[in-house]
């Protein structure tokens, strides 16, 4: 009787060593971890900060001084130790490096920094005028959109459109400025370079005479 149960333990401690056997129904094991699955977006170094981005920083052995926080209009993100820092415009290593130097200024011997964007800001255009859909468009969290990408998302042009009649607005600063394009001569490769729309850009199609 016990040279029984004896093998029979011999055989399920070998089905569970040894690769390849499998796993009984009930001694599953437990998967890995998805890739991301902290809700960190991975972007690259190269990204560059703006406004409305949440951004969390992670200082290497000290728990105390991670942080996560929204980079405000004037382009800050507040930390402990430190208080506001100022982001927008850098990209991430960039901004890794400002705040490592004011660590290493006052407070902490060669400090490892790293950042990473949790939540993009929300990037955004509008197209007014002789369009099929006009309205208000989300942009790619990275990528760039032309003048002429841009009209296409909003339906391209009615039937009295002018694609020669196109203006954008922007706001630079506190300037703003009024940009006017011809579209046609883009759509024609008569230009040597794509208009590029900016978060916040208003494009206007004007209307042909009939």
């Amino acid at each position: 009787m016990f040279t029984v149960i004896r093998i029979a333990m011999v055989a399920a401690a070998a089905l569970i060593a040894l690769p390849g056997t499998g796993y009984p129904e009930d001694v599953s094991p437990t998967p890995p971890p998805a890739a991301g699955s902290s809700g960190v977006s991975l972007v690259s170094p190269k990204y560059i900060l703006r406004p409305g981005d949440v951004v969390q920083v992670k200082v290497y052995q000290e728990d105390d001084l991670a942080s996560q926080s929204r980079v405000s209009r004037e382009g800050n993100i507040t930390m402990p130790l430190l208080g506001a820092v100022n982001v927008a415009s850098n990209n991430l290593e960039q901004a890794a490096a400002t705040i490592r130097d004011l660590l290493g200024k006052d407070y902490l011997v060669s400090p490892q920094v790293s950042l990473n964007v949790v939540e993009f800001a929300k990037r955004r255009f509008t197209v007014l005028g002789q369009v099929q859909k006009p309205g208000t468009y989300d942009m790619p969290a990275e990528d760039a959109v032309s003048l002429l990408q841009a009209i296409a998302t909003a339906g391209g042009y009615t039937r009295i459109g002018n694609s020669r009649k196109v203006t954008v607005q922007r706001t630079v600063g506190t300037e703003n400025k009024v940009f006017k394009l011809d579209a046609d001569a883009m759509a024609s490769k008569k230009t040597e370079k794509p208009f590029e729309i900016l978060p916040d850009d208003v494009i206007v199609i004007g209307e042909k005479w009939i």
